[in-house]
């Protein structure tokens, strides 16, 4: 299969005045369409700032990185706003849905920058919301949602574009167990649809349930490993039991 994604000794340095913060040191490597992977590393390990870096949210200081084998240094703005829009899906630990949208309206943005027309536009909002089990939810606001429908919500925004890559940032950080693992199962039917998932967390119980897992450590990356993942019923029942013994 071919490389959606490719990092070619990538640096990421941050001028703090006259002090250089290495957030990414020397990162390679590559994700073939329809992998799922998780990047692993605890706060302040660079591995934001390497999802960033795929979402062409931001720009190396070295180094290369490629999407669908073309390298975004050689992409201008324009470019880079289409890729954003059509190949890569965001979902956020923090839902960044607009409050005074509906749901529908939220997922439906995705597509109005896309050019879609809007008829087409709520049809196809209206599909990706049935799909993650909204359906009974469209015409509500944000803030009359739990935070499993918020991260649902989330999620069918990103994939109304079909996008080839889904990128999640510690997308079940803020549920608790239950729901956290009926959206681990979402990114997993999706992820058997052909779309590569692309999830980071500093969570080693999240880790353990992709079959491909990257470590990131200061900068640089610790391990890359292909894995038999865990059950989401073990992922999660382990997670209870931590919560548990926590209280």
């Amino acid at each position: 299969m071919a490389s959606v994604i490719t990092m070619e000794h990538v640096q990421r340095v941050f001028k703090m005045g006259e002090t250089s913060v290495y957030a990414l040191r020397d990162i390679s490597f590559s994700i073939e369409e329809g992998e799922f992977v998780t990047i692993m590393g605890p706060s302040g390990s660079g591995k934001s700032t390497c999802m960033n870096m795929i979402g062409c949210l931001d720009r190396p200081s070295a180094g290369v990185v490629k999407i669908n084998g073309k390298a975004t240094a050689d992409m201008h703005e324009k470019e880079l706003a289409v890729l954003r829009n059509q190949t890569v899906g965001f979902v956020f630990q923090q839902y960044f849905l607009l409050p005074s949208m509906t749901v529908l309206e939220n997922v439906m943005l995705p597509l109005r920058y896309a050019g879609v027309e809007k008829k087409e536009r709520a049809v196809r909002a209206a599909k990706a919301l049935v799909s993650v089990g909204l359906e009974e939810r469209m015409n509500h606001h944000p803030w009359e949602l739990s935070g499993g429908q918020k991260q649902r919500a989330a999620i069918a925004r990103a994939t109304v574009t079909q996008p080839k890559i889904i990128l999640a940032d510690e997308p079940t950080g803020a549920l608790d167990s239950e729901t956290g693992k009926s959206v681990m199962r979402l990114f997993g039917e999706i992820n058997a649809g052909g779309t590569t998932v692309v999830i980071v967390t500093h969570d080693p119980k999240i880790g353990r349930s992709s079959r491909r897992c990257i470590r990131i450590l200061d900068g640089l990356i610790q391990s890359d490993q292909m894995q038999e993942p865990c059950s989401l019923d073990e992922t999660f029942s382990a997670a209870k039991t931590s919560e548990a013994n926590d209280a």
